[in-house]
């Protein structure tokens, strides 16, 4: 989760492999097989999913596979701003692609549609509980920010090497059990725009899942910056104390 080594080819091609893994694995894990493995199966998947992209692909382009977690980071001082519209439309690209193929696939049984949702986000009548905006808004920002959060102090230097992918896949998985029955879980806006394409009423609502993951990443890094600037606040006022006494 660094900041970028290669060139910006290869980093466009990592984000652009791992988002399409993430959104072949989980909402493909949705779509195909949710009915088996039901809510923990599907919120395991996207977590192995990023779990797997980050070992992969995280050593070339820090591992985003979501434009959430590229503006978090940019936020954070850990990506050149420069460097955003690239990885997002790698991101936008890879996911779309991903869907595309989850298409094909689910099309090959009889009677699929996707106007049974084909892993889309939603509020409303579209949420998977019947959610309002409000509430999924709230879902998606909150839910969003702890994952930034989680994923900026997992690849800090001073952190356990090597674990990052874990910490932060786990995390993932965690967010899909609490939010699945709210929004069907975004925290993606990549992932969510992926699968809207094919669904209408997804598309319609999609623009809600581009902005509260958006603002959610913000929040998550300005979270992180903060806390350092409280704990260098506390350092210096406990030094002032000490030269005190």
């Amino acid at each position: 989760m660094s900041a970028p080594t290669y060139g910006p080819a290869s980093r466009w091609t990592a984000e652009f492999l791992g988002t399409l893994v993430l959104v072949l694995g989980g909402c493909g894990t949705a779509v195909l097989a949710g009915e088996y493995v039901g809510v923990p199966g599907v919120a395991l998947a996207f977590g192995l999913t990023v779990v797997a992209g980050a070992y992969a692909f995280g050593h070339v382009s820090g591992g985003h596979f979501n434009p959430a977690v590229t503006v978090g980071m940019a936020t954070a001082g850990r990506l050149p701003w420069t460097e955003v519209p690239g990885y997002v439309v790698s991101q936008v690209l890879g996911g779309t692609l991903g869907a595309g193929i989850l298409w094909v696939i689910a099309s090959g049984k009889d009677g699929f549609t996707t106007g049974d949702g084909f892993a889309t986000n939603g509020y409303g009548s579209h949420s998977p509980d019947g959610y309002s905006l409000l509430a999924v808004a709230v879902v998606e920002v909150v839910m969003t920010a702890i994952f930034i959060r989680v994923i900026l102090g997992a690849s800090a230097r001073a952190a356990t090497p090597g674990f990052a992918g874990l910490a932060i896949g786990l995390t993932l998985t965690l967010i899909h059990l609490v939010s699945i029955p709210v929004s069907n879980t975004s925290v993606n806006p990549a992932r969510s725009l992926a699968v809207a394409w094919f669904n209408m009423d997804g598309l319609a609502q999609v623009w809600l899942f581009i902005v509260a993951p958006i603002v959610g990443g913000v929040l998550g890094a300005l979270l992180y910056r903060g806390e350092d600037d409280i704990a260098d606040a506390i350092g210096d006022a406990a030094d002032k104390v000490d030269d005190r006494f």
